[in-house]
């Protein structure tokens, strides 16, 4: 499985420990940035890693910044993007299950590594159930 993965820099340390943590798990993982804890702006990573979800470049996205909020605004501004911001493990598990997510965001500031590891773990290992959750799934298409 491939994950693309970016953060900014309020969400830089979370990002690399969650990077050695995929390849600890034998992901493949596609480093967006950024590189460092100096300041950027967060739009332009969540846009890199929508973009290898939508070329299939990879199968799903991780995104970090502080809060998970702009995270989240700015990612799923985009066409096809479901991103779920999620601070429980049982939110990634419905977000995969009932919302079809394909970028988790978390947010660097307020979770700690491990609680952040146990989360990714869920997102990726659960499949999306269809069903009920399809025809909502396809509602939020059409408001593309």
């Amino acid at each position: 499985m491939r994950i693309a993965l970016a953060s900014d820099h309020a969400g830089f340390k979370l990002k690399e420990a969650l990077k050695g943590f995929l390849v600890s798990k034998d992901y493949k993982v596609l480093d967006e940035g950024t590189y460092s804890e100096e300041s950027v702006d967060y739009p332009d990573f969540a846009k890199k890693v929508a973009q290898d979800i939508k070329s299939k470049k990879a199968d799903f996205g991780i995104l970090v910044c502080g809060t998970g909020i702009g995270m989240s605004i700015a990612a799923n501004r985009i066409r096809g993007i479901r991103a779920a911001l999620c601070l429980f493990p049982e939110m990634a598990k419905l977000a995969r299950t009932h919302n079809d997510a394909n970028v988790l965001v978390l947010p660097g500031r307020l979770i700690s590594s491990e609680l952040a590891q146990w989360i990714v773990e869920v997102f990726l290992s659960e499949k999306f159930e269809g069903g009920r959750h399809e025809r909502r799934i396809k509602k939020l298409e059409e408001m593309d």
